[in-house]
Formats: C-alpha cells, structure tokens, sequence
C-alpha cells in the first residue's frame, strides 16, 4: 500500500518540476525579448529616431484662385462643370456681349471721327502755313516796288530842280516845268501807294501767322481727342473680351455658384480654380521642435485617408511668427496671470508628386515627420 501512495507522489513532483523549468525558461526568454527589443529600439532612436520630428498637426493647402467677372452682365453660356481640369487661358463662362459690341462699333466709329478731324486740320495748317510763305514773299515784292517808287521819285525831284532853274534862265519853256512837277507829284503818289501796299502785306502776314497759330491749337485739341477716342476703343475692345471669362491658372474647378441666366456685377465670386499640382502641406510644429529643423530638409508625409501611402517632401520655410502671433486676437501675456504655452509655428512643405499617384487634396490632413540628420550632417561636416 505504501508502495502505490508514493509512486503517485514523485510523478506530482516531477511534474512540478518541469513546470517551474519551464516557466523559469519562458521568463528568461521573455526578458531576453525585451532586452533585445529596447536594445534595438535604443539603437533606432539613437541612429534615426532622435532625429526625426513629427507631428500630425498638418494639413493639405493648395493656393486657390477665384474667378470673377470684370465687367457686369448676363450668362450666355457655362462651359465647365464641377470638378472639370482646366488649362491657363480656358474659357470658363460666355457673356452676352450685344451691348459691348455696339459700344464697340460706336468707339470705332468716334475714333474714324476724330482721325478725319486731324487729317482736316493737319490740312489746313498745311495750307495756313502756305499763306504765309507766300505772304513773305509779296512783302519783299512790295518791298521792292516800294523802292523803285522812291528812286523814281528822287528822279523826277532832280528833273524839276533841274527844269526850274532851266524856266528861271528861260532855257526851258513853263509847259516842260509843267511836266516836271506832275511827274514828281506821281513819284510821290506811287511811294505812298507802295508804302500803304507794304503795310497791307505785312497785315496779311500777321494774319496768316496767326491762323497757323489757331490751326496749329485746332490741330493739338483734334489729335488729344483721337487720342481719347483710341483710348475709349481700346477700352471697349477689353470690356468686349472681358465677355469671355478665362482660367488665371491650371486646376480643377470647384465652388462652381454661376448658372446660365444670372446676372454678374465685377467681383462676384462664380467658381475656384484649384492648382492640385501645386498643393503643399503646412505642418504646425512646437517651438520645442524647430531647433534642428531647416529648409531643404526631406520630409516624409503620411496621409490620414491611406496611412499605407508615404509621400516624399521638402521643407520650404519657415513662418515670422506663430499662430497666435497672426490670430484675430492675439494674445497678451504681459497680463494677468501667466501660464505657459508651447505656441506652434506653421512649416510649409513642398511635395514631389512628378512620380506619385496617391490622391491628395485640399484640406486633408496628414502626418509630416522632418529628418534632420541632413542638418546635423551639414554641421559635423
């Protein structure tokens, strides 16, 4: 009987045995696990991970443009719907364009006007400036005749000396004295009338410059009004563009508010183009993490749609202030009681997306890790 009571007793202990063996061996394993895995995490964080800066305080942007018209008047026609790519120089909306087109018409036909009132001008001052060539000319001929008037009248005065102390000798009879004085009287008349000639010409002349004095103004008024009118064309010429609304940019086009029908005043926001090749990504790190930190350093970015999708990045700059030192109402420290906050500063990223199929938008938010070992390289170096 003592036999088979103690025969059960040393299994149970054997058993026992084993048990604690194995226990002691499955704790020695796990201990050994976990000095293995902090001695790796230790080397990752000391090789890499104490250089890596993260936060998931980021978000996609993207610099959007509205599309307004410039001009007011009624949609013809819509020629992009929601969501619809559209390349720089598209046509977006069509307006009518009946009334600008007259306007158009109507500024042609003002600048034709007033092209046709310089040419009459440039004629007339062309003309104007004639006239007083050639009344310069008939002064020296009167001029000239006034001379010949005074020669001949100092002729005759010598003849009728010479014939009056003739008649007091009786050398001359008093009919040929008679002749001498009639002919120094006509001298005398023919130097006044070519004097009063003289002064007629050279009235004239005065007139005539003044006329291309006047027609010289006319000329600058008519070519400053062809100017105002080209300029008024010009002006209707733009306004008729302005009827087609064009893309400022390639993208895709969103907030789309304007239907065939309505009526636009300049300003009115109709649409978005949206640049989605040309998105980037603001990271709002601490300030606690920026110590490191510098353009040009690579960026992994993670999105929070596919966290499986990995995005290579580039850090662009850096913002002159935190949030809070551009909010609506910024703080004031200086009083009250102080609490200290860590105030985040706004990093933009630039994306490399040449090679990249993953869809990013607008608004999405992520999670952008900076390496800054290149910096840390820069400076052992």
């Amino acid at each position: 009987m003592n036999i088979a009571v103690d025969e059960p007793s040393r299994v149970e202990e054997l058993l026992a045995l084993k048990n604690k063996a194995r226990q002691r061996w499955g704790m020695l394993a796990a201990a050994s696990a976990a000095v293995i895995g902090l001695l790796a995490y230790g080397s990752y964080w000391y090789v890499t991970g104490r250089f890596m800066e993260s936060t998931d305080d980021a978000y996609v942007r993207a610099d959007w443009v509205g599309v307004s018209a410039r001009i007011p008047g009624y949609v013809a026609q819509v020629l992009v719907s929601d969501d619809e790519a559209v390349k720089a120089g598209q046509v977006l909306i069509r307006l009518q364009d009946r009334d600008y087109l007259a306007r158009r018409d109507q500024s042609r036909a003002e600048r034709d006007k007033a092209e046709a009132a310089v040419a009459t001008h440039r004629a007339r001052l062309i003309v104007a400036t004639s006239q007083v060539e050639r009344q310069r000319i008939s002064i020296i001929g009167a001029r000239a005749g006034l001379a010949a008037a005074q020669a001949e009248r100092s002729r005759s005065n010598l003849d009728l000396q010479r014939y009056q102390g003739l008649a007091d000798d009786h050398a001359a009879t008093t009919q040929r004295l008679e002749t001498a004085q009639a002919s120094s009287l006509q001298a005398g008349a023919k130097v006044q009338a070519a004097r009063a000639s003289l002064a007629e010409q050279q009235s004239l002349l005065q007139i005539s410059n003044a006329q291309v004095q006047v027609t010289t103004a006319q000329l600058a008024g008519a070519s400053a009004e062809l100017r105002a009118a080209e300029a008024r064309l010009t002006l209707a010429d733009q306004d008729q563009g302005d009827t087609l609304v064009r893309a400022p940019i390639d993208g895709v086009i969103g907030q789309r508010r304007v239907r065939a029908g309505q009526y636009l005043v300049p300003g009115q926001p109709l649409m978005a183009v949206v640049p989605l090749r040309q998105i980037y990504v603001v990271a709002n790190f601490k300030e606690t993490q920026l110590g490191r930190m510098r353009p040009g350093q690579p960026v992994e970015v993670a999105l929070d749609s596919d966290s499986s999708q990995r995005l290579q990045g580039t850090v662009a700059s850096f913002s002159p202030g935190s949030g809070s030192v551009f909010a609506l109402l910024p703080s004031d420290n200086a009083t009250g009681n102080f609490t200290k906050i860590v105030q985040r500063f706004p990093v933009r990223i630039l994306l490399n997306l040449r090679d990249s199929n993953v869809r990013i938008l607008p608004g999405m938010s992520v999670v952008a890790t900076v390496d800054t070992r290149v910096c840390e390289d820069h400076h052992e170096r």
